[in-house]
């Protein structure tokens, strides 16, 4: 298994004299990011003023906060459609990204056509399934407190690209969607805790984009989805390109 530095230089390498590429691919989480994290920022800095002006204003907190709470199930429907929506386009790029990496011509991709290849027949209902079924088995295990679920997010974060892989080699039919979670779980043994430092690599990395109201994420984004991207390159290799064999039934159990 390639180091972090290993990977980062992979993608460093490959964006080298392509940065505009990269970034025109990604430009719709880049967006939403910089955005959100530059409104968040004058927010809270026009809410510590006011508060600093205003100290005795803020010295109680009213009782009946809850109150006003009415019409969150819609909220909780919007945000849910959002953040599916969300993660496929996002998925679309670590799709490219991937292909990219494994000597894809820059110029063949089109950064629009490549953002919304998820929203295709060819992945969208089994992205989506894929997307419940890890929802539930998080979710199952986050209640035995937070940390199993989160280690399992790790477990299995390998799916998606583990379906690109197998649906492109033409084994798709010997699968059932269960089976592509159970095939991340298992390829994630023993590395989850590396793709933990992996994320963890990139805290400086916010913080500079935080304190820079969100400019910083239009070079981390890209890099960051990318050297997700070589992880799976690295750890997976070409195994799940060449499937041709009914997976064996005996280690379906999750």
């Amino acid at each position: 298994m390639a180091t972090r530095a290993e990977l980062k230089n992979e993608v460093k390498d490959a964006f080298r004299g392509n940065w505009k590429k990269a970034i025109g691919l990604s430009i719709i989480p880049i967006v939403f990011t910089v955005i959100t994290v530059f409104t968040v920022s004058i927010f809270l800095q026009v809410l510590l003023l006011v508060i600093r002006n205003n100290p005795a204003t803020f010295s109680d907190v009213p009782n009946d906060v809850a109150a006003n709470s009415t019409g969150n199930g819609g909220t909780y429907s919007t945000n849910i459609v959002s953040s599916i929506i969300g993660i496929m386009i996002y998925l679309g790029i670590q799709y490219t990204f991937l292909d990219w990496l494994r000597g894809k011509s820059v110029e063949s991709i089109n950064n629009f056509r490549s953002m919304f290849q998820v929203f295709s027949k060819r992945y969208f209902i089994p992205v989506l399934v894929m997307y419940i079924i890890q929802w539930v088995l998080q979710f199952l295990w986050s209640l035995l407190f937070i940390i199993p679920g989160i280690i399992k997010g790790y477990s299995y974060s390998q799916t998606y690209f583990i379906y690109k892989d197998i649906e492109a080699s033409g084994a798709k039919a010997n699968y059932k969607y269960p089976d592509y979670v159970t095939l991340s779980r298992e390829l994630m043994n023993g590395h989850k805790w590396e793709l933990f430092l992996l994320d963890l690599s990139f805290i400086g990395w916010h913080i500079v984009s935080i304190l820079t109201f969100g400019l910083g994420y239009i070079w981390l984004i890209p890099y960051m989805s990318a050297t997700k991207a070589a992880f799976y390159r690295n750890l997976a290799g070409d195994k799940f390109l060449k499937q041709d064999r009914v997976y064996d039934a005996e280690f379906k159990e999750m």
